[in-house]
């Protein structure tokens, strides 16, 4: 009779199975079971997930859009593990096969009795990692000047897409969206990170050009501003990329200069310097600025602080960019800048993190401690 998987598949209502070791009963330990919601079952069968994560690193199952948590949980009920009787790796010989038909019982076969199952919980990418790895390295105009054949591309700080799917625990789709939130470009093959400097200088000969040929910020043309830029000396992928950092394609071949983009620009490179009187760097952030552009204070959330000296008031950078992007770090640096933060000036710092199954209020609640003086008061946040 069978005495594989089918024994108990094929279990009548009201009817039992006989149970038995498996010539091959063992611990197993390369047998695992995972718990599946339905909807990741066709990933899964379809080999569309990967499992990544360094040996230092707990692994994480990703499918083409989201990033999955393993975790094991043991369990106090025993979990029989049947093998198909047709299984090469598991068959059981002919004689064996032949005394259990002759007794004509059902028997179920059990190869591993399984402790507990891995389940999956979605959880965020961990991109903080990607950040670390591509400012290793920036692009800048010394690129081309230097040669290191004999030094690994690890070590030379360079990553291509595989190398980076190999190393950053997010899906595909997280990891393209961590690359754009950087900013980066792929070079020659490499997924790079730009240089300031040398970004502030191509964006400063656009500007320049823009000038002497008359072309309208709202409305440039890409082939030419491309060519203009390859001309002064700069490659033809990063000059389409300055396009990409500080423009806005309108239609096909025409773009215009992102106002906010080209403000805050500026404004991080006046504050390069360390803190700056508020008057002071107002002045000079509105000199810096191309005509036709305007400036505002509220472009800045979430790139700078203001704090209040005596009778002056001064404003420092301090950018959303630079903070991790777990939860527990990112409100851990937040509190040692400022022990207290009114809601307008938190909220900018906490709106990018992203904890599935929990929204932003459950975070404060998790992380913070709220006052509100009077009714009419805005709430004002400490550390829990």
């Amino acid at each position: 009779m069978e005495q594989g998987a089918e024994a108990v598949l094929n279990l009548q209502p009201s009817s039992s199975v006989t149970i038995s070791y498996h010539q091959l009963f063992g611990s197993h330990d390369d047998i695992m079971l995972l718990e599946l919601d339905e909807k990741l079952l066709p990933d899964i069968l379809n080999q569309r997930v990967v499992v990544r994560g360094q040996p230092d690193e707990d692994a994480v199952l990703c499918t083409k859009s989201k990033t999955y948590a393993m975790k094991y949980v043991g369990t106090s009920n025993s979990v029989f593990l049947v093998p198909p009787s047709e299984h090469s790796e598991f068959a059981v010989s002919a004689m064996d096969c032949d005394q259990k038909a002759q007794n004509q019982i059902p028997v179920a076969s059990v190869i591993k009795v399984a402790p507990g199952t891995m389940e999956l919980v979605e959880v965020a990418p961990k991109l903080d990692k990607l950040k670390y790895l591509l400012s290793m390295n920036p692009y800048s105009s010394e690129d081309d000047d230097i040669e290191m054949e004999d030094v690994s591309e690890t070590e030379r700080g360079l990553f291509t897409w595989d190398a980076l799917g190999e190393r950053i625990q997010a899906s595909d789709d997280e990891l393209r969206s961590g690359l754009q939130a950087l900013s980066a470009v792929e070079i020659d093959g490499y997924w790079r990170v730009v240089d300031q400097r040398y970004m502030d200088t191509m964006l400063k000969m656009l500007l320049n050009n823009s000038v002497l040929n008359d072309w309208s910020l709202d409305a440039l043309d890409h082939d030419k501003v491309v060519e203009v830029l390859q001309s002064d000396g700069y490659p033809h992928k990063l000059a389409e990329h300055c396009l990409l950092v500080f423009g806005q394609k309108l239609t096909e071949g025409v773009w215009k200069l992102d106002e906010k983009k080209v403000c805050v620009h500026f404004a991080k490179q006046i504050l390069k310097g360390g803190k700056r009187k508020m008057e002071s760097f107002m002045e000079e952030w509105k000199k810096k600025i191309p005509e036709g552009l305007q400036i505002n204070f509220e472009m800045l959330e979430g790139e700078v602080l203001t704090e209040r000296l005596g009778v002056d008031s001064w404003v420092y950078p301090f950018s959303v960019s630079s903070l991790p992007s777990t939860p527990a770090e990112r409100f851990s640096i937040l509190f040692k800048e400022r022990q207290k933060w009114e809601w307008r000036d938190l909220q900018p710092y906490i709106r990018d993190l992203t904890v599935p199954g929990v929204s932003s209020e459950g975070l404060l609640l998790k992380y913070t401690r709220r006052a509100q003086p009077k009714a009419d008061a805005e709430p004002v946040f400490s550390a829990r």
